[in-house]
């Protein structure tokens, strides 16, 4: 097997479920939508592995692609009209069933979906515990200013999800 063979294989082995996940919280959940993306993602990775230039680690690399590909997917389901809004689920306030996490994630997620696409590029890959100083490399911003973001997001994920 060639080299770029065994290293792509290597990479979608440790980086699939971090792209998916990620992937999981653009598409609000929709995780067919999801796979699309992240399979976009790994296709990328695969055109472009002999153009990496070691200039950043290689996670932060496919970090970078994965962002850029539900960035693009969601200008051009913008430009369609087609918005599938996770608020058409009624979400309620008080939970009371077994399925309780799974109540909060989604709402976490509809919460996650009202931030602007950099704030939440940058809080979904803080959830996927990728380093702030990572973030900031691959956001293109101070990483003081993540670690500020960081903490005004979360406040202003608290309140909705509280439905405050």
């Amino acid at each position: 097997m060639a080299s770029k063979e065994i290293k792509y294989k290597e990479l979608y082995k440790n980086n699939y479920q971090k792209v998916m996940r990620l992937c999981m919280g653009y598409t609000e959940g929709n995780e067919a939508l999801a796979k699309d993306l992240a399979q976009e993602t790994f296709i990328k990775v695969w055109q472009n592995l002999d153009n990496f230039r070691n200039e950043s680690a290689i996670d932060t690399w496919i970090y970078r692609i994965c962002v850029n590909t539900c960035l693009a997917e969601i200008r051009r389901e913008r430009k369609k009209g087609n918005k599938q809004l996770v608020s058409d689920l009624q979400i309620s306030g008080a939970i009371e069933n077994s399925n309780d996490k799974e109540d909060m994630l989604v709402q976490l997620y509809k919460c996650i979906n009202t931030l602007s696409s950099t704030n939440k590029a940058i809080i979904l890959l803080e959830l996927e515990g990728v380093p702030q100083l990572e973030i900031s490399k691959i956001i293109g911003i101070k990483h003081e200013a993540v670690r500020t973001r960081i903490h005004r997001i979360k406040q202003q994920l608290t309140k909705c999800v509280n439905n405050e």
